[in-house]
């Protein structure tokens, strides 16, 4: 019997310094009540005072809804042949989608849809400055909004810290720690559905002949259900597993990340680690996590501590000039193929 997950710790008020320190510990969070004060969050208590309220703002902008046949019971996941994907995108005005889902009867027979990740300044500008983030200035994270019916979204990992807050209907998160990377199964990196690669496996009923890893994500898991106004913070690389469990949802979350603006993107760094290492001999890949460990994990301390600073090279402190420098030999090394 598979183990079940753990209750996500929680922070009942928006207490700054309590989030700081879940996100000096690299610790998802739940932020009970951190948005139950927004309006939107009151009006929300029917579909149709969510679709009045947010005609307020709505400017007539267009938006991508993702549109799934009722068979998938709205897991957003790929097609059978693994070429393309259970769902079809349809675009259209923001408030007639919005309109169109709300008005969606509570049935299995009825199709899956969602409005997925659409920028809130573009959509429905001012809903920011009615609703604001307690915990992040309004410069450092935008605002994006979900809206849809019933769905179930596998569980992938964001390039960026999160804050996601419900704003209408109840959502259940299950978060895995990012070394159960290996436990989850992951499918393509580069044909994914909706930007970050996916675990295979099915929250609710992996089939242990076919993932038998599985079951030991499961038991490193953590899981939490959430209510209007209650809010989850997700950092970089935390694989989250998301359910919209009511007949009409609304989430707006906020990624932002916490590396210096100068840092290179991580993602494209390991893709080219794969393409650069992934089919060298066993132990000559070892011999290169060696040196990963130690110039770019700095497990073993700073690797140009004993040098005088004149002379760290790329390891000195990244100034504009030595940035540009390692930029540039980069472009030269894939120029090369």
């Amino acid at each position: 019997m598979n183990a079940a997950p753990q209750i996500l710790s929680e922070i009942d008020q928006a207490d700054l310094s309590a989030f700081r320190e879940a996100v000096g510990r690299y610790e998802p969070v739940v932020l009970r009540g951190l948005v139950r004060d927004w309006p939107a969050v009151g009006a929300a208590a029917t579909a149709a005072g969510a679709v009045d309220y947010l005609a307020r703002f709505d400017r007539g902008r267009p938006a991508e809804a993702f549109v799934a046949p009722p068979q998938t019971g709205g897991r957003y996941f790929y097609a059978d042949d693994m070429r393309g994907f259970n769902f079809e995108r349809r675009s259209g005005p923001f408030g007639a989608i919005v309109r169109d889902i709300a008005g969606l009867p509570d049935r299995d027979d009825v199709p899956r849809v969602y409005v997925g990740s659409a920028p809130v300044a573009e959509v429905l500008p001012g809903f920011e400055a009615a609703n604001p983030m307690p915990l992040l200035p309004p410069p450092l994270a935008q605002p994006r909004i979900w809206i849809g019916n019933r769905s179930e979204v596998s569980a992938h990992f964001d390039l960026s810290d999160n804050i996601a807050c419900v704003v209408a209907g109840r959502r259940r998160f299950t978060l895995f720690p990012p070394d159960q990377v290996a436990n989850l199964y992951v499918g393509p990196l580069d044909h994914t559905m909706a930007g970050q690669p996916a675990s295979m496996a099915p929250v609710k009923a992996a089939d242990p002949d076919r993932f038998p890893r599985f079951a030991e994500a499961l038991a490193s898991a953590r899981t939490a259900e959430l209510e209007p106004g209650d809010a989850i913070y997700i950092p970089t690389l935390w694989w989250h597993h998301v359910e919209a469990l009511s007949p009409f949802n609304i989430l707006v979350n906020y990624w932002w990340e916490d590396a210096p603006a100068h840092a290179g993107r991580a993602f494209e760094a390991m893709v080219h680690g794969i393409l650069a290492m992934g089919d060298i001999p066993a132990e000559r890949r070892e011999a290169w996590r060696a040196m990963f460990d130690y110039y770019v994990f700095r497990r073993g301390g700073e690797p140009a501590g004993h040098l005088a600073p004149e002379h760290r090279g790329i390891l000195g402190p990244p100034t504009p000039q030595l940035r540009e420098r390692i930029r540039q030999f980069l472009l030269r090394s894939l120029g090369r193929g």
